[in-house]
């Protein structure tokens, strides 16, 4: 007759402790990380967008003679997308100065 070995023994709540504890500090580690990288895409992408937006605006200057009024301008005369008007992440708004030079401005929510 053979004889079959079973182990039926389970993990112990101590080994279970430990592993919550390994899974909780690599957590602790990288959630920062995700958070500051996903700030620095957004400055770097509001920084290329501003340098298009600044390229239309020369183009426009170009083949106008003048400087855009402002945003709506560019996007009614289609050197802009209809939905253009903002950074990444939606906190910054640009607009076109009087010399033709794209500005940011930061939009500041109250809290109510």
């Amino acid at each position: 007759m053979k004889r079959i070995l079973k182990n039926n023994r389970g993990f112990t709540l101590i080994e279970m402790m430990v592993v919550m504890l390994i899974i909780s500090v690599l957590l602790v580690i990288t959630i920062p990380n995700i958070t500051k990288h996903n700030q620095n895409i957004n400055t770097k992408g509001c920084d290329a967008y501003k340098k298009m937006v600044q390229a239309q605006v020369q183009a426009f200057e170009l083949e106008k003679g003048k400087y855009p009024s402002s945003m709506a301008e560019l996007i009614s005369e289609g050197y802009l997308p209809d939905k253009a008007g903002g950074c990444p992440g939606g906190k910054t708004k640009l607009s076109i100065g009087p010399n033709g030079e794209v500005i940011e401005t930061t939009e500041v929510t109250m809290a109510q």
